[in-house]
């Protein structure tokens, strides 16, 4: 049997810990429960069900939520539950206490125990694959940062191309902004067709981008590809794209997956990206904000620094991302914590994504069924959000329309929702131009998203318009 790292071994032994506590509390309490003469014989063991976390834990969990608010758009801010933020609280007050001796014995085994329990659940190859860091911006401008200087320094060609897709976040297009058109390289953005009716759309379209890429005798130095979009949220199929750029000779792949784990699946050795981030604190329950950036070993992850040049410059972007000064390191801190509050649902991680799935499809057919509109695309390109169309009588006209609708389902209804307009097609009338995104975690009842369709139903009933609001 292979002998563990240091950083696998801690990991390995707070998940044993946690089994070991709460194997401990349910037999106690099972067995005090017990009537005397029910009680069996010791020479007999008994097989006892798994106690999973009731729906009365999760609200507590949750507890610190506003209550009057119907909260189902997690995936703009993610969730902490409790006691996950009483552990970021005793890290907290472990370095307050004891600067010197968190900061020289505790910081860096323990953030290396939680990069070690991220490279197991990604399945990646080798610890140093995986380097933790504030969110997937900050991701993405690691990986950019390198593009940057090979143009700068001669190794790409000026005019040599970036292909991304069109829906990429906004930040992350202020990125390659900022570091690619900046040094010469030419920006493609790959058109993407919303509503979408199937893969073959994207994939057909993205091979289209490739192309463009690639004309004149350019060379692709890198794509730069969602996994899940965020605005509007569409699954992309990762695997064959990725599989696309190989064959077509694109030099890296870099995967935004700021939706990745927790919401979908994620397996570095199946999806094959040289670069791949996804954030901790959207669907993995991490406090704000931490996200996990990976590094294919064999590729040029070597030549990635933090932008925010510190003491460990030059030991690697895993070992230079765990000091960056100082600062609050707790987010990363507690991986071990999170991995003890999902595994307490039946199924873990996976469990928690396959009922969140279903559970949105759900309540997205429900509200396309009561507003007479449509989903943004089919069910199987969905993970724990999707798209549902807004009755057109509303009047969705442009972006400013829809900042101001969801600012009204939250000032007087109440209900956190992001909006998006969709500009419509050339000859469209009548078409459907609004969606809202609804998300669902383990904290929302249907009833919020019941209260959602009675908020827009009451609208359409008194003849609403957004051309009424104002800013």
């Amino acid at each position: 049997m292979a002998s563990l790292s240091p950083p696998e071994e801690a990991a390995a032994a707070a998940a044993a810990s946690f089994h070991h506590r709460r194997s401990k509390r349910y037999s106690s309490s099972t067995t005090n429960g017990l009537a005397a003469e029910s009680v069996p014989d010791k020479r007999h063991k008994i097989s006892l069900p798994p106690s999973f976390i009731s729906s009365s834990e999760i609200e507590s969990e949750f507890s610190h939520h506003d209550p009057p608010f119907a909260r189902i758009n997690n995936g703009s801010f993610g969730s902490c539950p409790s006691s996950v933020i009483a552990a970021q609280r005793d890290w907290q007050l472990r370095f307050l206490r004891q600067p010197d001796r968190f900061f020289f014995d505790e910081l860096k085994p323990n953030i290396s125990a939680s990069r070690a329990a991220i490279k197991r659940l990604i399945n990646a190859e080798h610890d140093d694959e995986v380097s933790l860091v504030d969110n997937a911006t900050t991701a993405a401008a690691i990986v950019l940062q390198q593009t940057a200087w090979a143009f700068r320094e001669g190794r790409f060609d000026r005019g040599d191309a970036v292909v991304m897709l069109h829906y990429a976040f906004g930040s992350v297009k202020k990125s390659v902004e900022a570091y690619v058109s900046r040094s010469g390289g030419e920006v493609i953005e790959v058109q993407l067709p919303f509503p979408v009716n199937s893969a073959e759309e994207i994939v057909n379209r993205f091979r289209t981008g490739l192309a463009l890429g690639k004309a004149n005798g350019r060379k692709v130095r890198l794509a730069l590809i969602d996994h899940v979009t965020s605005m509007p949220s569409v699954v992309i199929p990762i695997k064959e794209l990725v599989k696309i750029c190989r064959d077509e000779g694109v030099d890296q792949v870099f995967v935004d997956a700021a939706h990745g784990i927790g919401c979908v699946d994620v397996d570095m050795k199946e999806i094959g990206a040289d670069f791949y981030t996804s954030n901790l604190h959207k669907w993995f329950f991490a406090p704000p904000s931490v996200a996990f950036l990976y590094c294919k070993r064999s590729g040029a992850g070597g030549n990635l620094h933090h932008p925010v040049v510190s003491h460990e410059y030059g030991n690697g972007l895993a070992v230079e991302s765990t000091w960056v000064g100082t600062r609050d390191y707790s987010a990363q801190l507690v991986v071990p914590s999170i991995l003890e509050f999902v595994n307490r649902f039946e199924g873990g991680i996976d469990g928690i994504k396959k009922r969140n799935h279903e559970s949105v499809i759900e309540m997205g057919e429900m509200l396309v069924k009561s507003w007479g509109t449509q989903l943004g695309c089919p069910p199987e390109m969905c993970a724990s959000m999707v798209m549902v169309g807004l009755p057109v009588s509303l009047g969705v006209s442009s972006e400013s329309d829809a900042v101001r609708l969801r600012n009204l389902l939250r000032e007087r209804f109440c209900i956190e929702i992001p909006t998006y307009f969709r500009p419509p097609g050339e000859g469209e009338t009548d078409s459907i131009t609004g969606y809202v995104r609804i998300s669902y975690q383990v904290y929302n009842k249907p009833e919020e998203y019941h209260r959602l369709k009675d908020a827009i139903n009451e609208l359409v009933r008194d003849g609403f318009k957004c051309s009424s609001l104002t800013d």
